[in-house]
């Protein structure tokens, strides 16, 4: 039911569309109907009338095929690049189809008013087609001074939505990372090994006001140097060996991290899920790894999970896959088999 309802809105917006298309066609051709005969309805005008909402459809119909699947690129000059090469491709399509769709007309035109249509091209390339030129560029103008607004503003969308994604993630994050169970734990842990192995606890401690200062600092933020991501992930792993012993397993294999960024405690949140989902003994060990592959941080972890499975909401990895796509232009990729869970983040070059 809720289905059927999406499609009914969105068969009316195509429905509004399309009327608005045929309403701007028919006050277009009237205006220069009425520009250069002085008539706002006449013979000429209904021509100009079907004419226009022909080739208006017919450019909908290529700008939608040309820029279907345009996503965002891992930086600004990419975009650029790629918006313009499509950009112009449309405009010379445009051009072209204009000009068959509009000598089409003329010559069936002709043949329904009787004309004589031989040497027709020849004709129509001598003395029309310069006019011709001139009034199909100039709308082909106004067209992209429109599709560079529509642009604009669909920036602007972007920007804002890439915005309130942000808040959500660090909101998320400080309730994920700095919560009451977290830091019970490491708490306690120090509050043993203070008595017992003091430099133990005082390692502890740093590592643990590192980890808080990295997510403070760094949450807000669009990107981080990998190394210094990675440096961070050592520290928060520093924490669970304490505690945990042989249990957890970190093997990190990334040996050109100095020449990335990364979208910042992105793969604490893909470490504390692995941890949290899966049982971990010293027969058994949880192994993770990190390590790169093809301008992607591959995080790997046997799969080992609970019988009683902790219920999740998959709000992490959600906003986490959501930044990627808006941060990088790229999707996070998450790969499940029998024995490993797989996701692999998008790294900034």
């Amino acid at each position: 039911m809720e289905t059927s309802g999406a499609n009914y809105i969105l068969d009316q917006k195509k429905l509004r569309f399309h009327l608005t298309l045929i309403v701007l066609s028919f006050l277009m051709s009237a205006g220069i109907s009425l520009t250069k005969t002085g008539l706002f309805f006449s013979e000429a005008q209904i021509n100009l009338f079907i004419l226009l909402v022909i080739q208006l459809e017919l450019f909908i119909l290529i700008g939608v095929r040309v820029f279907r699947g345009l996503k965002l690129a891992a930086t600004r000059k990419e975009l650029t690049k790629i918006v313009l090469t499509r950009f112009l491709i449309f405009i010379v399509i445009c051009f072209i189809t204009a000009l068959v769709v509009d000598m089409l007309v003329i010559y069936i035109l002709n043949l329904v008013h009787g004309f004589n249509n031989a040497g027709f091209f020849r004709n129509f390339m001598h003395n029309e087609f310069r006019e011709w030129c001139k009034a199909t560029i100039g709308g082909l103008l106004f067209g992209a001074a429109f599709f560079i607004f529509i642009q604009w503003q669909d920036a602007l969308k972007r920007e804002q939505k890439l915005r309130e994604e942000n808040l959500i993630f660090l909101n998320e994050t400080l309730k994920n990372q700095i919560n009451p169970h977290f830091l019970f734990n490491s708490l306690n842990t120090i509050s043993s090994l203070i008595v017992t192995h003091p430099d133990t606890a005082e390692r502890f401690i740093s590592r643990l006001s590192s980890i808080y200062r990295y997510i403070l600092e760094n949450s807000p933020k669009d990107k981080v140097p990998l190394q210094l991501e990675l440096a961070f992930i050592r520290d928060y792993f520093d924490l669970h060996k304490v505690r945990d012993e042989e249990k957890i397993l970190l093997m990190i294999n990334a040996p050109e991290e100095d020449k990335f960024e990364i979208i910042p405690v992105s793969l604490q949140i893909l470490i504390e899920n692995a941890i949290k989902h899966n049982i971990a003994t010293r027969g058994n060990p949880l192994i993770i790894s990190i390590f790169i592959e093809d301008q992607l941080v591959v995080v790997k972890n046997n799969l080992q999970k609970m019988a009683s499975q902790i219920k999740s909401t998959g709000i992490g990895l959600k906003n986490l896959a959501e930044r990627a796509r808006l941060i990088t232009g790229k999707d996070l990729i998450i790969e499940e088999t029998d024995s490993y869970f797989i996701v692999k983040v998008p790294l900034i070059k």
